[in-house]
């Protein structure tokens, strides 16, 4: 076993990644394996718990586009911001180009890395960090979310995780920082981002801005199939519902993880609230935040539950680029019979060389030729085979074209360009969504089973080789790349993200044409106003701009999951007496800052979120077996507090006094003696529990609306610089296209009308 690092500090370390959860209906329990995996258990406790599944969409099936296509009516800043391999990145670059296209300025938000092969696309860059080869080198060690147990001792996991906060600062400067080249001030309208960059939803959040999540992986619960990092063991459960809930588990078991860092970032640079892994869990199906999956449904069709927020696009391919062959790749593919292609692209291995020996063993076994991609790995080292072209980057579009088939890692855009050409696929997996795409192919009849990197052997090699040769195989891929060609997944997607947008919220009320960033009052009422209508207005001297307020298009609002009054106030107290600890451990150098801290924690936690978190807890105690209480509603300001205060008063006096009679008759009805029984139980829990989180109530909620409408009178660090970011573009917007004479007779009008 490696030994620990002596300077490792603790705080390097992530929490035990184990999580379990128990409920009145089931337990389940999942944790890491030493491969990196993840197990997860299900155990149900009683009969017919699949009624816990929500009910499918009634839509149907939705089409891969709308019956008429969509165009955009206002031009947007959209930052596309991706985590991973050139393969990861380039679906996104031909889908930003798709973008600009329409009109809008695309910047692609990545790894340093890939800087030219953005920029060769005449799309804007920003560098989030990170470096793509040392994460692929981990991921190949480490193939599931959860990290081994030798490489949480080592000191590698304390570099990988300072990455991971590097990159959530840097992808939130990719939605506000100016171009780092031309200096073109930028503030993002949209974001677009796959799941693994993480920052995603917390920048939207912080911008109030729309967010749309595209994938090569299914990141959205189904009972389809299971989630691709989960390993399900079900003891009397329902296949679909273990499917279901195994996406559930592995986000919570990431949030177990990455937690501490995505929080910290949250309050000290975006300046928003921490939020808990049972919060966050789920986060993204709650906020209904859209979804675009980038595979075709000639190999996968859309699951039957998914929601109309949820679309499938086909794959993202970009134009073939043009290319010319050296002599040396020409002339050996000029030879007969076609070779057979073999790369593993972005994968960083431990042993190449073996691997190079391996490769050969196999095609000298079976007699045939390969052009082998050298890749990260640099394959090839000290191999002189005639029948084996070790080569270097190469277009997939052009090279597939010239072979009989694909050997590979199991990347989607691979994977993807292989099936088009309807070359017979052989997946060797690594890590990722590597074995769902093998899978996939295998399930198709387009290729063999998969065989793991760390079974490979020269015998499983050749027998791969040999099946994507036979007739059978080469129908099933032909058959798939007859439907692909039909698709045209960039402009699908980008159909998808149109589709999702809040056009008319976004627009300008006084220039339909322009995006609204500004909110302003005038008389009894209010508008949403653009960059050039509020210069307009202000030049005509009918506008202060202290009186400015940044226009919120797509406001997230983010309530805390309290699920029973014990857990809930035990949570609150523990991060009060964290706050207030760390506000002690700076008084030495930090005097003002940390007194400030101690007592603002202390205040807030035992007058706004303690008193809350027992209303809510208690609120919520129905959950526990099975019932769905009513949610509180959302508190902006201190009138909402008030309401809801006197309106929850009443009904949680009146439920919980008449649900000792109502709750047996009900359950009576429908399972006789036995439900007479259990509701009687569960009428004499919410005698106590519905009062008591009215009381609580009646102190909590107004004193949150007040702690609301506090927070409203000024701005935080963050928003002053989303609103002087805001201004730069404005000035740089007019600089580009100034007001003309009759914008601004449109404006002045509407400004005297609103008035």
């Amino acid at each position: 076993m490696t030994k620990p690092n002596a300077n490792l500090c603790y705080e390097d370390l992530p929490p035990p990644y184990e999580v379990a959860v128990a409920g009145y209906l089931m337990e389940a329990s999942g944790k890491s394996q030493e491969d990196g995996r993840i197990q997860i258990a299900f155990k149900a406790k009683r009969e017919n718990i699949e009624a816990l599944l929500p009910e499918p969409p009634r839509e149907g099936s939705l089409l891969l586009t709308p019956p008429t296509p969509f165009r955009p009516t206002t031009p947007l800043n959209i930052v596309i911001q991706i985590v991973g391999s050139r393969g990861d990145v380039q679906p996104f670059v031909a889908l930003g180009s798709r973008l600009q296209k329409d009109g809008h300025r695309v910047r692609i938000a990545t790894h340093g890395t890939f800087k030219d092969f953005v920029q060769q696309a005449k799309l804007e860059f920003f560098s989030i960090g990170g470096d793509p080869e040392d994460l692929m080198s981990f991921m190949v060690k480490n193939p599931g979310i959860i990290p081994k147990m030798t490489t949480i001792l080592s000191d590698e996991i304390g570099r990988k995780r300072k990455m991971i906060a590097t990159m959530l600062n840097g992808c939130w400067h990719s939605c506000i920082d100016p171009d780092l080249e031309s200096g073109h001030p930028f503030v993002a309208d949209a974001i677009i981002a796959n799941p693994p960059s993480f920052a995603h939803i917390h920048c939207a959040q912080a911008l109030s801005v729309p967010l749309h999540i595209m994938f090569t992986m299914p990141w959205s619960p189904t009972r389809a199939f299971p989630h691709p990092l989960a390993n399900i063991h079900s003891s009397g459960t329902d296949p679909a519902l273990s499917n279901y809930l195994s996406y559930s588990m592995v986000e919570l078991l990431t949030w177990t993880g990455l937690a501490n860092i995505i929080n910290a970032w949250r309050v000290k640079t975006l300046n928003i609230e921490e939020l808990s892994p049972r919060t966050a869990t789920g986060l993204m199906e709650t906020l209904k935040v859209p979804h675009t999956y980038c595979w075709s449904p000639a190999l996968i069709p859309r699951p039957y539950d998914w929601a109309s927020h949820i679309d499938i696009c086909g794959f993202f391919f970009r134009e073939e680029p043009h290319y010319v062959p050296s002599a040396e790749i020409h002339n050996f593919l000029s030879g007969k019979p076609a070779p057979v292609y073999i790369g593993f692209g972005s994968i960083v291995m431990e042993d190449p060389v073996s691997m190079t020996k391996l490769i050969r063993d196999a095609l000298n076994q079976l007699g045939i030729r390969a052009i082998v991609s050298r890749g990260w790995s640099n394959l090839g080292q000290g191999c002189a085979d005639p029948n084996i072209l070790f080569i270097d980057d190469c277009p997939h579009e052009w090279l597939f074209k010239h072979v009989a088939a694909v050997v590979h890692h199991g990347g989607a855009g691979t994977t993807a360009s292989g099936l088009l050409h309807g070359r017979p696929t052989a997946i060797v997996p690594f890590f990722g969504d590597q074995p769902f795409w093998a899978q996939m192919v295998a399930a198709a009849g387009a290729g063999p089973s998969p065989i793991n990197h760390k079974a490979l052997t020269s015998r499983e090699l050749t027998e791969a080789i040999k099946f994507c040769l036979m007739p059978s195989a080469r129908n099933a891929a032909a058959k798939i790349a007859n439907q692909m060609r039909t698709e045209n997944g960039v402009s699908a997607a980008a159909q998808s993200f149109y589709r999702h947008i809040p056009w008319q919220r976004l627009q300008c009320d006084f220039l339909p044409g322009e995006k609204a960033s500004w909110s302003i009052s005038a008389g009894k009422g209010s508008a949403k106003i653009s960059h050039k209508a509020m210069v307009i207005l202000v030049q005509h001297k009918l506008l202060d701009t202290k009186k400015l307020k940044p226009y919120h298009t797509n406001e997230i609002r983010i309530t805390k999951n309290y699920t029973d009054p014990l857990s809930a106030t035990s949570a609150v107290l523990l991060g009060t007496m964290t706050d207030f600890t760390k506000g002690f451990g700076i008084l030495a150098t930090d005097p003002i800052h940390g007194v400030f801290q101690m007592s603002s924690s202390m205040v807030k936690g035992t007058l706004v979120q303690t008193p809350t978190a027992l209303a809510d807890g208690l609120r919520n105690v129905p959950r526990l077996y099975g019932d769905q209480p009513a949610s509180a509603a959302l508190i902006d300001g201190w009138k909402d507090g008030i309401t809801e205060a006197g309106k929850f008063f009443y009904t949680g006096f009146a439920e919980g006094l008449t649900g000792i009679v109502t709750k047996p008759y009900r359950e009576a009805k429908s399972d006789g003696a036995a439900g007479f029984a259990k509701g009687l139980a569960k009428g004499s829990v919410e005698l106590f529990s519905k009062p008591g989180a009215a009381m609580f109530g009646l102190l909590a909620y107004p004193a949150m609306g007040i702690y609301k409408s506090l927070k409203k009178l000024r701005l935080n660090p963050t928003e002053a610089r989303i609103v002087e970011a805001q201004m730069l573009v404005g000035d740089y917007m007019l600089l580009k296209a100034p007001a003309t004479s009759g914008e601004a007779s449109i404006v002045v009008s509407k400004y005297k009308e609103l008035e």
